[in-house]
């Protein structure tokens, strides 16, 4: 019974060779830590892997790959992500959670309304060039506070100050370029998808190093939108 204790101890606190398998003790099971295998699948897979990954948070049973010591030991001699995720900063929509991936999966860069600024497309063409990263998801989401900001913008039914302002006035192209709607949830919902698309095909005019990537076929841009209900990622 003590040597079954300490053998416990020792996989839940080291993750040592020891651990490989899954020891059983009583009725109860220890499984071993995840092991570093290939970091990166093929470019061709990558939106397969974010799907699946997003299916499993969706459905309440995600596997939080990549976030054992072993695996975030790995990686302290480097990096490489198998996709750069461009979404909102809203509190709600974090990649690494939302797709189901862990430490050094995925290169997230997150801006309020996926704003384009030189930050962030600094950020992004690090992820192209030095990380070579084959895709790049553009992530808007349902709901979008920014979006919503620009349209009260637009329509002059609120003041939006501060920096906020610069924020809305961003996203206020989208919104004066999208149909109107009888119903407000639906006008939302495609201006949330219409800034998606708009960022998606602005960024490689921005950026002359984003250009080439995708023109070279290095990368690959894809939109998309996330459900706060559902928890589910679309594909535009």
């Amino acid at each position: 019974m003590e040597y079954t204790k300490l053998s416990r101890r020792r996989v839940l606190t080291f993750g040592t060779a020891a651990a490989v398998g899954v020891l059983a003790s009583g009725s109860h099971a220890v499984a071993a830590p995840h092991s570093p295998v290939t970091r990166r699948p093929p470019a061709s897979e990558v939106w397969t892997r974010l799907v699946e990954g997003n299916a499993r948070f969706a459905a309440g049973v995600p596997d939080h790959p990549h976030q054992d010591p072993d695996w975030r030991r790995s990686l302290v001699s480097g990096q490489e992500p198998f996709a750069c995720v461009l979404g909102c900063a809203d509190s709600r929509v974090p990649p690494e959670v939302v797709f189901d991936q862990g430490l050094g999966d995925l290169f997230t860069v997150r801006a309020v309304g996926e704003v384009l600024d030189d930050a962030v497309v600094g950020s992004i063409e690090y992820g192209a060039e030095h990380l070579n990263v084959p895709t790049l998801v553009v992530l808007g989401h349902a709901e979008c506070g920014a979006v919503k900001a620009a349209i009260d913008l637009v329509r002059g039914t609120s003041e939006v100050t501060g920096a906020v302002d610069t924020v809305a006035r961003a996203i206020e192209a989208t919104v004066r370029a999208t149909p109107p709607a009888q119903d407000e949830g639906e006008f939302v919902a495609a201006c949330v998808r219409n800034q998606a698309t708009r960022v998606a095909t602005t960024l490689p005019r921005r950026s002359a190093t984003v250009r080439a990537a995708v023109d070279g076929g290095r990368l690959e841009i894809i939109t998309a939108v996330y459900d706060l209900t559902s928890g589910l990622v679309t594909r535009i």
